[in-house]
């Protein structure tokens, strides 16, 4: 059982459209799957309400005990995945308090690494009480035919960063506005296979 946290107080990097297509891709391949969003905007659960069928669990969880739920909730689930808050540190905490992995979304600049500083200040110190807790970047928003992504690597960045990046596209803008997922809006899309990339990674960091 896995506790999978998206996370990073810099809003719009990408939190909620990966917190979503990485839910949809684990329940797609049999896993049981909650999504807790954390969001006092609560993106998350709209676009949920907004289907017909509920392809994994939705809880609208903007809590500073967050983390009691989710510890209801483990023997249930095969993977809980948390739509993390840029706005609140107390839900922040929770959030590192119950995850397992932790992964901060970045977009491929020195500004949004900077950024994150207090995201990965905050990781730091719940890994004083928690030194087995996972952390890592992904490069998210990263614009096509750039080589802005391979340039942030060259950063000396203070966590480690995923190999898959995620690249800025119309198509999961256009599977958001039909409460849809990028594997269902365009499952064979570079989109889709991204995400793809990332599930295959995620599962074994």
């Amino acid at each position: 059982m896995t506790v999978l946290a998206f996370l990073n107080q810099k809003g719009g990097t990408g939190k909620t459209t990966l917190s979503l297509n990485v839910a949809y891709g684990l329940a797609q391949a049999g896993e049981r799957v909650l999504l807790i969003d954390a969001d006092q905007q609560a993106s998350a659960n709209a676009w949920s309400s907004l289907r017909e069928d509920q392809p994994f669990s939705v809880f609208a969880v903007p809590r500073k005990n967050l983390h009691k739920e989710v510890d209801r909730q483990r023997e249930i689930y095969d993977w809980i995945v948390i739509d993390g808050t840029p706005r609140d540190d107390a839900i922040t905490r929770s959030c590192l308090i119950a995850a397992d992995l932790v992964v901060i979304p970045i977009e491929p600049s020195a500004l949004s690494a900077w950024a994150s500083d207090r995201t990965v200040g905050q990781v730091e110190e719940a890994r004083i009480y928690r030194p087995d807790l996972r952390a890592f970047f992904v490069i998210s928003r990263k614009i096509a035919g750039t080589v802005l992504g391979r340039e942030m690597r060259m950063l000396e960045l203070p966590l480690p960063a995923l190999q898959t990046e995620i690249t800025q596209r119309v198509a999961f803008a256009e599977s958001m506005l039909h409460a849809q997922s990028i594997q269902e809006y365009a499952p064979h899309s570079p989109a889709a296979q991204e995400i793809a990339n990332l599930i295959k990674e995620l599962r074994n960091v």
